[in-house]
């Protein structure tokens, strides 16, 4: 350690508690993996005190932000703090490393805990999560599946993570499957800065000397955008396509769009998205299929139409030609049909 007190980012997995002390909104975007969050300052407080020091004076908002501060800290130490033993060693970090958990750590330490503060705080860590987000792509080898929309894509990569196999669930991991309907109920995606610690996450835990097995994405997921490296390194990966008839892939969608089938409006909303593309006309005769319940022409309608000119617009500008690891033709999307092709992709793949 540089200097007493102070921990680098590099030392991070050190610690056993790691305490956030920032806003329960800093906390809620983004944070390091593990930490708790213990505020010195509400999302209120803090507003109040930097309108303290914009419009009256920087004395006057620390002489009040330190109040606050300290109240808060007492409710921790009776509340969250009570039970930690002598021995105890958190390390402590705000946005930057300053005066938020810099006024924690020094009445910890005054207690007799060895309360380290991170230097830079989140700011730092951040900071070196991006750097990592950028080197680690170059490492991996990616086996791509690619195929239309409904060729079960994700689920086949959960059943080859299910037998052993390496997979970056990229649709998983930002709450939404990838398309104008890909919206989950109840599941709303995570920050930008969320989605990225979780791929930083997934991607060290990952064996370079084996392949990743990952869907082919646009740049984007809803609303959260890959980094540029690992949209870049997957782009470069072996192609594996696979090819599903259109009912069999309507079938399979009825099942894992479910959730739509009790929600006609909802997705005569969703279907909104459509109209600046396809027009009008199109988009109101899908949303009353939509409310009349006419799901699977609604569905075939729809991957005539929308998604299967689209992936062959994507494919042909992102992947080879022919795919690289070649194509297997498939018509079962049932859950055990879904089962034996990972099985089958394993297979072929060597992996």
């Amino acid at each position: 350690m540089k200097n007493p007190g102070l921990a680098t980012v590099a030392q991070v997995p050190d610690y056993a508690e790691i305490i956030d002390v920032r806003t329960p909104a800093e906390f809620a975007d983004d944070h390091i993996p593990g930490a708790i969050n213990c505020p010195v300052l509400s999302d209120e407080e803090r507003v109040q005190i930097g309108t303290l020091y914009r419009q009256v004076s920087p004395f006057e908002a620390k002489k009040a932000g330190a109040a606050l501060i300290a109240i808060n800290i007492a409710g921790h130490l009776q509340q969250r703090f009570a039970d930690k033993p002598m021995g105890w060693r958190p390390l402590v970090y705000c946005w930057r490393g300053g005066q938020r958990s810099g006024a924690m750590q020094i009445i910890l330490r005054q207690i007799g805990w060895k309360a380290d503060k991170l230097e830079g705080g989140y700011k730092a860590w951040r900071q070196s999560l991006m750097q990592t987000l950028e080197s680690l792509p170059r490492q991996l080898a990616f086996h791509v599946l690619c195929g239309p929309t409904g060729s079960a894509k994700t689920r086949i990569l959960q059943a080859i993570a299910a037998r052993g196999g390496q997979v970056l669930d990229l649709e998983t991991l930002a709450a939404h499957k990838g398309s104008v309907l890909g919206v989950l109920p109840d599941a709303p995606q995570p920050s930008q800065r969320g989605f990225e610690t979780r791929l930083w996450q997934a991607l060290k835990d990952l064996d370079p000397a084996r392949p990743v097995f990952v869907e082919a994405e646009s740049r984007r997921i809803g609303r959260l955008h890959l980094p540029e490296a690992l949209m870049h390194r997957i782009r470069q990966g072996r192609c594996l396509e696979i090819r599903a008839p259109a009912e069999a892939r309507a079938g399979f969608l009825l099942r894992d769009y479910d959730y739509y089938l009790e929600r006609p409006d909802w997705l005569a909303l969703c279907l909104e998205g459509l109209r600046a593309h396809l027009g009008r006309e199109r988009v109101n005769h899908w949303q009353q299929l939509a409310r009349e319940g006419q799901w699977r022409p609604l569905v075939l309608e729809l991957l005539q139409h929308h998604y299967d000119p689209q992936y062959r617009r994507s494919r042909a500008e992102h992947f080879e030609t022919p795919p690289s690891l070649g194509s297997v033709d498939w018509s079962d999307l049932s859950l055990a049909g879904i089962e034996a092709l990972a099985g089958h992709i394993l297979a072929r793949s060597g992996a």
